[in-house]
């Protein structure tokens, strides 16, 4: 009998359900979100258009359109970090480096309010989290000298107040991608400090923590490439991100790994222009990934099907091109 390849789905016709296997056993997949109220839906918040703006914009994740304001963060906020429960979206971080965490309410629309404060000031780190706990891991203080950093800081949704201490990732970084499953978050990438590895300070190192637990972050695998921004999205099976900046420009390549495995990353397929610094967002079957800073400030918004292979196709619009800032969404892989 051949092996079966983990993230192989079949229909059980005695359940009557859609199962995945996850290296040692078939899995039913769960595909129901509560309290949606009207669908799945994404946002985007912050970025550089080029200077920072402090705009929300939204969709409707399983349609396709042009993206509808919002409201507005609590200030202008370039290379954030966001994640979010099925209720409540939040950015944290800024340049200048700020601890500084806003929150909305997904259902509705407004200008944001003030959560609490990350554990110390910084930019450019990566947002995941389950229904219950947000984690914001890495970051630091990109202008000379700089700092790199490996903390990762949590953060409960449902109540407010300052982010505790999580543990630290393998290797410390600017503008990780991330994704998440119900019980594992997984950080992809990112720029690392020069002379700590990697070429022209890029990584290509997936780290993961389990999400309901303490502790430092233990190694996955390795992207495809080395890639500098790299935005993750995911269902609670796979998690699918695109490489960014490399050594060769600004690749449209997408990769995916199984979030319940570990190895490295296989191709996915490919965006309609190579993005950099975009944001991400996600439902149970859609991966969405808006805007770009480099090589051009562009508002195109792409999205893919989570559980096929194949090359991304147009959504929209943004309100305003722009890059260099985050997404979330009330129905991602982790909830």
């Amino acid at each position: 009998m051949s092996e079966i390849p983990s993230g192989a789905m079949r229909f059980n016709s005695d359940s009557q359900k859609l199962e995945y296997w996850d290296g040692s056993q078939w899995v039913q997949v769960h595909t129901f979100s509560p309290n949606l109220n009207g669908g799945a839906r994404g946002l985007f918040g912050g970025g550089g258009a080029p200077a920072a703006v402090n705009t929300i914009d939204y969709i409707t994740i399983s349609t396709t359109g042009n993206a509808i304001d919002f409201g507005d963060l609590l200030f202008t906020s370039f290379i954030n970090g966001s994640c979010s429960s099925s209720t409540r979206g939040l950015w944290a971080g800024s340049r200048p480096s700020t601890n500084t965490i806003n929150y909305v309410t997904i259902s509705s629309t407004g200008n944001a309010q003030d959560f609490g404060d990350l554990t110390d000031p910084r930019e450019a780190a990566g947002g995941m989290g389950n229904a219950t706990r947000g984690i914001f891991s890495g970051g630091g203080d990109h202008p000379s000298p700089g700092s790199f950093e490996n903390v990762m800081d949590y953060v409960t949704f449902a109540s407010t107040g300052d982010a505790r201490d999580f543990g630290d990732l393998t290797q410390a970084r600017l503008f990780p991608g991330a994704c998440s499953s119900p019980t594992r978050g997984v950080l992809i990438g990112g720029y690392i400090a020069p002379g700590a590895g990697g070429d022209v300070s890029r990584s290509n190192v997936i780290d993961f923590v389990t999400i309901s637990t303490l502790g430092n972050a233990q190694d996955f695998g390795d992207m495809t490439a080395k890639g500098q921004t790299p935005t993750g999205t995911s269902n609670a099976t796979r998690g699918v991100f695109n490489i960014s900046q490399n050594d060769s420009g600004f690749p449209t390549t997408l990769n995916y790994i199984t979030i319940s495995t570990t190895g490295n990353a296989v191709v996915f397929g490919d965006m309609t222009v190579g993005k950099y610094a975009a944001a991400g967002c996600a439902s149970p079957t859609r991966g969405v990934l808006a805007g770009s800073y480099s090589p051009g400030i562009i508002n195109v918004i792409d999205y893919i099907t989570i559980m096929t292979q194949g090359n991304a196709v147009d959504f929209g619009d943004l309100t305003q091109a722009r890059g260099h800032f985050s997404g979330c969404s009330n129905a991602h892989g982790g909830l």
